[in-house]
């Protein structure tokens, strides 16, 4: 969910023809508001892409666990009579 921002002031003057209108330079355009604001986006944009690591890192880590849990109690010796156990219940 990348979020680019666009904060530009666009002003639209009809000035009257005996009036001339007077800007002063750097009045129109982007405010110190806009620079924050574009600097939370990029900071949120590498949050995202770190959290979006992370959760990356910790699915290749459950994955592995769990074909090690699986090659584990597969090789377990199974004595007849004796009931399965789910090693993921928390009874045991």
């Amino acid at each position: 969910l990348l979020f680019k921002s666009a904060c530009y002031l666009t002003v639209s003057v009809f000035p009257a023809a005996a009036d001339p209108v007077n800007v002063l330079p750097g009045s129109l355009g982007r405010g110190s508001w806009c620079d924050e604001h574009d600097t939370i986006h990029e900071r949120l944009d590498i949050i995202e892409e770190k959290v979006i690591k992370t959760v990356e890192h910790l699915e290749s880590e459950v994955k592995s666990l769990l074909n090690i849990i699986n090659k584990t109690t597969s090789n377990i010796p199974i004595i007849p009579g004796t009931p399965p156990i789910d090693i993921f219940d928390g009874q045991y």
